[in-house]
């Protein structure tokens, strides 16, 4: 009986994988970009969670030791040689700039409302087209200085009603994450010309552990046994995740995606509510509303223009 409910879910498995690569290249990259954003919603939620009781440093450290740990598997089966960069400099400035995020984001993850972080982390897709404009040739076109400026009034919107007190500046450290974010995607985005999803959401694993170490070590307190769970499901989630966007960002042009992380308001708000009681303001849902509308605007704008690929590049060495 179980060898047939193996082979039954083997077989499900393999017909779902087939309907999906008859899909369109683009709505492959977004169905991606959509599961990962459902990841990473589960995963703030733990770490959240696990931050309201330990120093923001160890938690951003022992998040990213427990991913890699869960990682070593999959290297161990393939040989590490299966997953050595092309570019070694490029995986550590990615890793170096994502890190810097990651200070920023856990410093401000337990002091506000999972809605509002997710309503800020909505400028990201807005620093990335300008950023692909910059840096990776893309023209920069009126319409997405338009959808920048439409989008900051409404981050203005979410945060203004906040800064009355102490606590509200956190809001601000939470939205200046998101153009560090914003350049770890971009950086990405140019590593998949000649590296594999698996190569980069490994080194990213790999170089913010190393980095966040040295700063873990300023507060460190043992962790729980349920904490411990809590990092190993945040580890798997956030591989997970972050294997789902490279994937997308490999599929589809990297403005197309942006429209598909509106729905982590969705499960953001649900899990907000569920675990910390937390009810999304009025100025959190307008101003969501703002922005949303910013960005789908110029994602489809974008996706009616035609994508120049990136050609591959031999790294520098």
């Amino acid at each position: 009986m179980k060898t047939s409910l193996v082979r039954r879910l083997s077989l499900a498995k393999h017909r779902t994988h087939r309907k999906a690569q008859r899909l369109p290249v683009a709505w492959q990259g977004m169905l991606w970009m959509a599961m990962g954003g459902l990841m990473f919603s589960l995963l703030n939620t733990i770490a959240r969670a696990i931050a309201l009781e330990m120093d923001a440093f160890q938690t951003q450290f022992l998040r990213y030791l427990c991913g890699l740990v869960v990682m070593l598997p999959l290297v161990w089966r393939s040989g590490f040689a299966a997953y050595w960069p092309k570019d070694i400099k490029g995986q550590f400035w990615r890793g170096g700039v994502h890190t810097v995020g990651l200070m920023l984001w856990f410093i401000a993850l337990p002091r506000i409302p999972l809605a509002d972080m997710t309503a800020i982390s909505f400028t990201g897709p807005i620093f990335i087209m300008i950023g692909a404009g910059l840096f990776l040739g893309e023209p920069m076109h009126r319409d997405r200085w338009i959808a920048s400026l439409i989008g900051f009034a409404g981050v203005l919107v979410v945060v203004l009603p906040k800064l009355s007190g102490g606590g509200g500046w956190f809001h601000l450290v939470m939205l200046a994450s998101a153009p560090v974010f914003a350049a770890s995607f971009l950086i990405t985005k140019a590593l998949t010309r000649y590296e594999n999803a698996g190569v980069i959401v490994l080194w990213q694993a790999l170089t913010v552990t190393v980095l966040s170490f040295p700063l873990a070590l300023t507060h460190w307190q043992d962790p729980s046994a349920w904490q411990w769970v809590g990092f190993f499901a945040a580890g798997i989630l956030g591989t997970t995740g972050h294997y789902c966007l490279t994937r997308a960002f490999e599929l589809s042009d990297i403005s197309a995606t942006q429209s598909l992380r509106f729905l982590d308001l969705v499960w953001a708000s649900a899990m907000g509510w569920l675990v910390f009681a937390d009810v999304p303001s009025q100025s959190t849902w307008l101003g969501a509303w703002v922005i949303l509308m910013s960005t789908v605007w110029i994602a489809r704008r974008e996706g009616r223009r035609p994508i120049k690929p990136l050609s591959p590049k031999t790294p520098a060495t």
